[in-house]
């Protein structure tokens, strides 16, 4: 039964390794590096052999070293894959110029294709948040019917900043939602002309995304980032903690609703 389980993982991964540009083009890449390296083998002296064998070790432990670090500090997976595929590329064009400067262009110009071409996939659940697009947003706010508070991320998943937290904000949702207190997501790569009415600057480098909004009864009442009077984001604050400062704000306008979180009926 537990083989039969592993398999299905297995197979569910590599599915998706499959079905995402992304990462299967991050997959080929890699691994045309044991191609060139074993095609290698036979033109390569003793020495340049062994020299290349101690940098892949070296590059492997130095890779390992990362990963862990970021492993212990990236919020979220999301953030975790894109730092290590980042450092895998580095260290791999690394290794690539000791064989051979040729080579090593070669692994740039399919990194700059890779970059051109794919992007990493943002997190796909939603949690108990809800997908709005601005007409719902505005009926939902205008109606009041629902929640007494909504809180809404205005992201954009052609943000790299927006694909890393785009975990945080689902699961969070699980957690803290409840009768008076909803969560809501807008998409700005498909609705980009609503920044403008919430005043979410969308600039080149998108430095205000994600936006996190708190509205109690259609009226905002706290917003991350705050921005300046130039319009520059300021945007430094782990998600992590922005979204436990909204809930302690929650805490301090509504402790009832916090105090049912707590303990659920």
């Amino acid at each position: 039964m537990l083989k039969i389980e592993k398999m299905h993982l297995s197979l569910a991964w590599l599915n998706f390794i499959v079905s995402e540009p992304f990462y299967l083009f991050h997959f080929l890449v890699f691994f045309s590096y044991f191609v060139v390296r074993c095609s290698s083998a036979q033109v390569l002296t003793p020495d340049t052999t062994h020299n290349l064998l101690r940098r892949e070790v070296q590059a492997l432990l130095g890779f390992s070293v990362f990963a862990v670090i970021k492993m212990v500090k990236e919020e979220t997976w999301e953030g975790f894959i894109a730092d290590t595929l980042f450092f895998a590329k580095v260290f791999l064009f690394a290794i690539a110029l000791f064989m051979d400067y040729h080579l090593a262009l070669w692994y740039l110009v399919l990194f700059f294709v890779m970059y051109i071409l794919t992007q990493q996939p943002g997190y796909q659940g939603l949690g108990t948040s809800n997908q709005l697009t601005p007409l719902q947003l505005e009926t939902l706010l205008t109606e009041g019917n629902t929640s007494r508070f909504w809180l809404v991320e205005f992201r954009a998943l052609c943000s790299s900043n927006c694909i890393r937290t785009s975990r945080f904000f689902s699961e969070l949702s699980v957690t803290y939602s409840n009768k008076n207190l909803s969560f809501g997501i807008v998409d700005l790569g498909l609705f980009p002309n609503i920044a403008e009415k919430f005043g979410i600057t969308v600039g080149v480098n998108m430095g205000q995304l994600p936006t996190y909004i708190l509205f109690e009864n259609a009226l905002e009442v706290r917003r991350f980032p705050e921005v300046d009077f130039e319009a520059k984001a300021i945007h430094t604050t782990p998600i992590s903690k922005v979204i436990i400062s909204f809930m302690e704000f929650f805490h301090l306008i509504d402790p009832k609703s916090v105090c049912m979180m707590k303990h659920p009926s």
